[in-house]
């Protein structure tokens, strides 16, 4: 079975990850890739349509998108909101084979969501992390 891949990524760490899923949907690999993408608005999302419109292209894919801070947005929203937590995790990750994390975006966030993978029980050697500064 292979291990699912589970993408952790805020503002402008989404840029390596959307390659990536390009990638996967153009080859049509067997993997199973989730994408939890947390922005303060819609309208601050980059690749928004784009990685919605994926999961129409890669039955394998799942995306994932909350937003942090609607009541500044001019736009409307039926995703998740808030902050990507063990719960956001749990809710979609049922069933998901021996999930590797990737992280990436703000250290703040890359810093917070590793301490609650370990706190969670995730250990290190599954998890991957990238910080993009000068936000």
């Amino acid at each position: 079975m292979k291990r699912a891949a589970v993408f952790l990524a805020g503002g402008i760490g989404i840029t390596p990850f959307h390659s990536i899923l390009l990638d996967a949907a153009r080859r049509k690999l067997p993997h199973r890739i989730f994408l939890f993408y947390s922005n303060r608005r819609p309208e601050d999302a980059v690749f928004l349509d784009e990685l919605q419109a994926l999961e129409k292209q890669n039955a394998n894919y799942t995306f994932v998108g909350t937003m942090t801070e609607m009541e500044k947005s001019k736009h409307s929203w039926q995703g998740e909101r808030g902050l990507i937590n063990k719960e956001m995790l749990a809710k979609y990750l049922k069933g998901a084979a021996s999930p590797i994390y990737y992280i990436a975006g703000p250290p703040a966030m890359v810093t917070g969501l590793h301490k609650m993978l370990q706190e969670a029980g995730i250990n290190d050697d599954d998890i991957r992390k990238e910080e993009f500064t000068g936000y």
